[in-house]
């Protein structure tokens, strides 16, 4: 995890989102990701699943994916409803140290727990939740 990540965040609609009080609770997954993704088509959908059972907060970061109105456009044309950040330039992506989408981080307590990439099943995703819960 890079050493000092940007926590503090706005989405496309312009509602705040702090990872720090979120990860507090609960661990939280920020997922990055792209609309120009390939493999991101294959796993956003079980982000969204796992966002609408709100067991578990989940943001998500879209790199080089447009302008908010084409990310809206985006987003309900393919029925998401998880909290998107809108990451224009890929300026998050970087200060995160990411290199490849889609990437997952698993926040508890302003730490990372742990940090993957590449298709990652729903069920995978819950019991690193769950795991990260138990620290």
């Amino acid at each position: 995890m890079p050493a000092n990540p940007q926590l503090q965040l706005i989405d496309y609609v312009g509602q705040n989102i702090n990872l720090a009080a979120m990860s507090q609770d609960k661990p939280t997954l920020v997922y990055f990701w792209g609309t120009w993704c390939p493999i991101c088509g294959i796993t956003s959908p079980a982000i969204n699943e796992l966002a609408n059972e709100n067991k578990y907060p989940v943001v998500s970061i879209a790199i080089k994916s447009g302008s908010d109105q084409e990310l809206h456009d985006y987003l309900n044309e393919q029925g998401y409803s998880f909290s998107t950040v809108n990451d224009q330039h890929g300026e998050i992506f970087s200060n995160w140290q990411g290199q490849v989408t889609p990437s997952y981080i698993i926040l508890k307590d302003n730490k990372m727990t742990q940090g993957l990439t590449g298709i990652q099943p729903l069920w995978s995703l819950k019991l690193r939740l769950w795991l990260s819960s138990m620290l």
